[in-house]
């Protein structure tokens, strides 16, 4: 069987907050991004916040200008985070259920019980022609209520896979199987993000055959401090099934 691809999208989000952490506009995210393409990854994240700590509404509209890969946003959808992303028309939108002081995203939609709303907006992006995601736990009722929505996608929360990868990466791994291989089943597309790094993304990808996409951001960003960023693409390619790696401590981004 011919092994799927798997894409990798890198998060810029820690770039915008190194910028902003000194005002002006270095580090540039454009830049940063356009250098990620050209290391062959297959398209950038965003997840612009309220408060603009990182990512800014003007970010995603100079993206979404200069790249030529594909373009994710993730994001609550708010009226002005949906007129934002309906103008702009990124390849995906990935639907998050993040509080606007959150640090980072903490869980996933209760699909079932945010089923109205969630079904309007996907609505409104499909007749938009934007490839919809939902971030979830990895459960099989909100893979199948997803699929109920019409989404396109679920994106795999996998925190508590990264937090769990040492103790026992076995049993840490065998909610994302059940729910991918019922994602599988209920015709729907597999994403994952959150935690992921060297260290964990491979075994990750070994057991999630279909898997389609992955979003890493806070380990890769990490990772390249150590090791660069061409070097550390180039790993994560690898831990996807693409090219080989060189041998480097792969836990880096763990603070080991």
């Amino acid at each position: 069987m011919e092994k799927r691809h798997v894409n990798l999208s890198v998060n810029v989000n820690k770039i915008a907050l190194l910028r902003n952490s000194r005002g002006g506009n270095i580090p540039n995210v454009i830049q940063f991004a356009k250098r990620c393409e050209q290391l062959m990854v297959d398209g950038i994240t965003v997840h612009p916040r309220p408060d603009a700590r990182h990512i800014r509404y003007s970010d995603v509209r100079e993206l979404k200008m200069n790249l030529k890969r594909e373009l994710n946003v993730e994001g609550y959808p708010s009226e002005e985070f949906m007129k934002l992303v309906l103008e702009e028309h990124p390849a995906q939108v990935t639907l998050v259920p993040d509080a606007p002081g959150d640090l980072t995203s903490h869980e996933g939609w209760n699909v079932k019980k945010n089923f109205d709303f969630l079904s309007d907006v996907v609505g409104k992006l499909r007749r938009a022609g934007i490839r919809t995601s939902i971030f979830i736990f990895p459960e099989e009722e909100d893979v199948e209520n997803a699929a109920k929505l019409g989404a396109d996608r679920v994106e795999l929360y996998t925190e508590a896979y990264a937090e769990n990868y040492k103790k026992d990466k076995k049993a840490a791994i065998q909610p994302y199987c059940r729910a991918a291989s019922y994602a599988e089943s209920c015709n729907i597309g597999v994403n994952a993000g959150h935690g992921l790094c060297l260290e964990n993304l491979r075994f990750f990808r070994q057991q999630i055959p279909n898997l389609e996409e992955v979003s890493v951001g806070h380990g890769l960003i990490t990772e390249a401090l150590y090791l660069g960023i061409e070097e550390t693409i180039s790993n994560y390619k690898s831990c996807l099934g693409e090219g080989r790696s060189k041998l480097v401590d792969f836990s880096l981004s763990s603070g080991m």
